[in-house]
């Protein structure tokens, strides 16, 4: 009855976050309203109790789920009232207090590169219609701001992406008709202009293209140089939709501290994936890699990404979109502040978009005639 009564009413207005005022891509940041803390003499609260109060107020924006190609091997789904052949559907988002969910556009492995943007586009159309398929759900939303309001509004904000660089087939013309269609997150790995030795003058120009269109760049599975140029050269934030800490676990889709300080440096967001391969297999190895990430990267430069519908196998207490107010109920256990935990769930990556979103309009309003 409860969860039938999560779905009837809309949530509370979901507010904006502390942002730190060192954040360098933030312009004119102001930390805003730090949440309240309870008063001295009051008993703490259980943990997973303090974790749905606070995810109610800024509740997760999920970095990455494979959800239109587990999608596409179904006859028949409804997301609405729920669906046990995939990890995430409606109920189990209400229930893990998710706002913002990355569709990924990723390709099947082995697809031929002169099927990469055909491939890219059915994921691409499969998306928009699963959204229009469960409105009182799921809302499409490309920008920061319709992210905010398809939350106030109750439903999930779906935003679309990452997706594959190799659909681009080195044009710059993809790209702009990709982002049209609603792209907001670009894979810089698996192409011939991001690789082993970095960007080539190619793969420069695309990165300038995307700060101008509002496009953000995935730097998970990318190489070390491409990651440290992508870096050094976009003006708005990058991510890492899919990556944890290559200090814990050795695994090459995690960023080693050096490219984690970088990225912190820079106001990027490394999402850490709820994937046992990455992580670990227990709930408790995830915290590990988020503490290592806000103590090497900062507070502002963390995010959560499931990994879910992915293929991944996931940790104990962590096995689909509903197990987030556990893992938040962890950190408040390791002594995590409140307004870092804002930042972690919504904070950091709405700041992305946001800036993403501030950069391509001043961008395009100087080139305008």
């Amino acid at each position: 009855m409860a969860d039938l009564q999560d779905e009837l009413h809309d949530p509370p207005e979901v507010q904006e976050p502390p942002v730190p005022r060192t954040d360098p891509h933030t312009p004119g940041a102001d930390p805003g309203p730090r949440p309240p803390h309870p008063p001295p003499d009051a008993a703490p609260a259980d943990p997973l109790e303090r974790a749905h109060a606070l995810l109610a107020r800024w509740p997760v924006a999920d970095g990455y789920s494979g959800l239109p190609r587990a999608l596409r091997e179904l006859p028949r789904y409804d997301l609405q009232l729920g669906e046990s052949a995939v990890d995430t559907d409606v109920p189990r988002l209400r229930r893990g207090r998710v706002g913002a969910l990355f569709c990924a556009l990723h390709l099947p492995d082995g697809l031929a590169s002169d099927r990469a943007l055909g491939a890219t586009l059915e994921q691409l159309d499969l998306a928009r219609a699963v959204v229009a398929a469960h409105p009182e759900g799921l809302r499409l939303a490309r920008t920061a701001g319709e992210v905010l309001d398809a939350r106030n509004c109750g439903r999930v904000a779906v935003v679309l992406g990452p997706a594959t660089a190799a659909a681009l087939d080195d044009s710059l013309a993809v790209l702009r008709v990709l982002h049209s269609l609603g792209l907001r997150v670009l894979t810089l790995a698996g192409t011939s202009w991001a690789g082993e030795a970095g960007l080539t003058r190619f793969g420069e120009e695309a990165i300038r293209e995307m700060n101008r269109l509002g496009v953000l760049a995935d730097l998970s599975g990318a190489s070390d140089a491409t990651a440290g140029r992508a870096l050094a050269l976009s003006r708005t934030p990058v991510l890492a939709t899919r990556s944890a800490a290559r200090a814990l676990r050795p695994h090459p889709g995690n960023l080693p501290d050096a490219l984690l300080a970088e990225l912190g440096a820079a106001g990027g967001v490394c999402m850490v994936p709820m994937s046992e391969e990455q992580t670990g297999p227990a709930l408790r190895d995830v915290a590990d890699h988020l503490d290592h990430v806000r103590a090497v990267a900062g507070p502002g430069s963390v995010g959560l990404s499931g990994a879910y519908d992915s293929g991944a196998a996931h940790p104990r207490g962590l096995a689909d979109a509903s197990g987030y107010p556990h893992l938040i109920a962890e950190l408040l256990d390791r002594g995590w502040p409140e307004p870092d935990l804002a930042l972690l769930t919504w904070g950091n990556v709405q700041r992305a978009l946001r800036t993403a979103d501030f950069t391509a309009r001043a961008t395009q309003e100087r080139k305008a005639p």
